[in-house]
């Protein structure tokens, strides 16, 4: 394990050798005609136009309920064709939209940001949730405060979201990356190396930090918790999708919306379906309940265009503003059109 001196500043590669072979946009056709609308879709509309649309999700409380969507039918009820990837390793689903080999991602905010920044043209159409604690900093016995970590072994996956809640916390104490001894480990590898005693402190989210709090002696430093609102998690979709399949875009918000009504009335079907997805108990799924803040249409709505502190205009200027301070990147990434609401607010409208 090579330790890393500086700061690893992660960029999201567009190989020249890969096709777009997913972009939506090749085959929209006219056959849009007689789809749902924004201000006119209902559930049950049939007859899905264009290629499938492929979104990524990752092994997120928040994202989850996409694998309930799909067992439950109800991209199909919505009437488009969507086809879901499931990533283990969540850097490869930021990898893999940056390179326009899926049509949309669920990721954070800071990762969209960092996305953009390099390049990648990207629409957020749903906010889906808040983290409120379920990503964590965790540490050994030996560590009790933040001061703590200072020339200790740290890891998490570098440059992204618990990388990013590293990086504020030791900012708050007045600390660095070059404080630490940082190493930058995909999820898999900084859960074995913490519970092996490799590292003394390690950034997970909910699954993964469920197994890191096994070893004896761990406990939670601080968690997203404590920063609210600058953990929000989003389906981007690339914007040639955006703006030549709107309709179809409509129809998979309204088919996440349906799917949380689903849940909200089945939640021991709906843990069943995305614990085992997680690859964890029901029980341990249902530990983590607290830990994302799931949003209803109306709250998304609300953060989508609020002026609360932690609403995604205001949280938004504040980690655009961090991500170069924490060298995550060059400079601070355009986020004019990142955000469109339209297809919520058509949704919340119809309720």
């Amino acid at each position: 394990m090579a330790s890393s001196s500086s700061r690893r500043r992660r960029r999201a590669a567009i190989p020249l050798a890969i096709a777009l072979v997913l972009s939506a946009a090749c085959s929209s056709g006219d056959d849009d005609d007689d789809a749902a609308t924004g201000d006119g879709a209902t559930e049950d509309q049939g007859g899905a136009s264009g290629d499938a649309i492929t979104i990524g999700y990752s092994a997120w409380p928040g994202w989850l309920p996409w694998k309930v969507a799909e067992e439950q039918g109800f991209f199909e009820e919505a009437g488009v064709d969507v086809e879901l990837e499931y990533f283990e390793n969540y850097i490869a689903s930021l990898d893999a939209l940056a390179a326009g080999q899926i049509d949309g991602n669920s990721q954070t905010l800071n990762d969209t940001l960092v996305g953009v920044s390099g390049g990648s043209d990207q629409v957020v159409v749903i906010v889906n949730d808040n983290s409120a604690g379920n990503d964590q900093i965790i540490v050994d016995e030996s560590i009790q405060t933040v001061e703590d970590l200072e020339g200790k072994a740290v890891g998490a996956e570098a440059g992204v979201v618990d990388h990013f809640l590293l990086l504020q916390g030791l900012a708050d104490a007045g600390l660095t990356e070059d404080d630490i001894d940082f190493f930058g480990l995909s999820t898999d590898q900084a859960v074995a190396s913490f519970t092996g005693g490799q590292l003394d402190a390690v950034g997970l989210f909910a699954p993964f930090a469920a197994q890191a709090l096994e070893r004896d002696g761990s406990h939670v430093l601080f968690d997203s918790s404590d920063y609210p609102g600058t953990i929000p998690d989003f389906l981007a979709l690339d914007r040639a999708l955006v703006e030549e399949r709107p309709e179809d875009v409509q129809k998979v918000v309204d088919a996440w919306y349906a799917t949380l009504d689903w849940i909200e009335e089945n939640p021991d079907e709906a843990v069943e379906i995305m614990a085992e997805q997680a690859g964890v108990s029901v029980e341990e799924y249902q530990s983590f309940a607290d830990g994302t803040k799931l949003f209803t249409p109306e709250e998304a709505v609300t953060a989508f265009t609020g002026d609360a502190d932690t609403d995604l205009p205001a949280m938004t200027e504040q980690v655009t503003a961090f991500l170069p301070e924490a060298g995550l990147v060059d400079e601070e990434p355009t986020t004019e059109d990142l955000y469109d609401p339209s297809f919520t607010d058509a949704h919340a409208a119809r309720r």
